[in-house]
């Protein structure tokens, strides 16, 4: 069985590469503190990946709400706040309170994926998890 089949898991696979890309580029950025002229750099949301994703939701009881979408939570691109002297404009304080979101993020959708990969186990009466 290929688990990337299962869209659920590919979604969470994709996500966990997204993290991994986001969690290089955060590390150049934080490298780059103190190198004049070094622009902070971030990857484009994860919402962004979700477009084009296998997994389609569907109201299957009258009584479940349906699923919008609320502007304001969307990342937008965040220019930066100041600038030093040489022209750096990496906020450490930000850098790594985005890099700590993503270290979040990778752990939350690991168990998520653990947890899928035990039921599917235990509905194969396999052991182990």
């Amino acid at each position: 069985m290929d688990l990337a089949s299962i869209p659920l898991l590919d979604l969470a696979e994709r996500r966990l590469a997204w993290a991994s890309r986001r969690e290089t580029v955060l590390a150049q950025n934080v490298a780059n503190a103190d190198t004049p002229g070094w622009q902070s750099r971030d990857i484009a949301p994860f919402s962004a990946a979700l477009g084009t994703a296998s997994a389609d939701l569907a109201r299957t009881d009258p009584g479940h709400l349906a699923g919008t979408v609320d502007p304001d939570l969307l990342e937008g691109t965040a220019k930066p706040t100041a600038r030093e002297p040489d022209g750096n404009a990496v906020s450490l304080d930000q850098e790594l309170t985005k890099v700590a979101d993503t270290e979040t993020t990778q752990s939350l959708v690991t168990a998520i994926y653990k947890s899928y990969l035990g039921m599917f186990r235990t509905a194969l009466g396999q052991p182990g998890g």
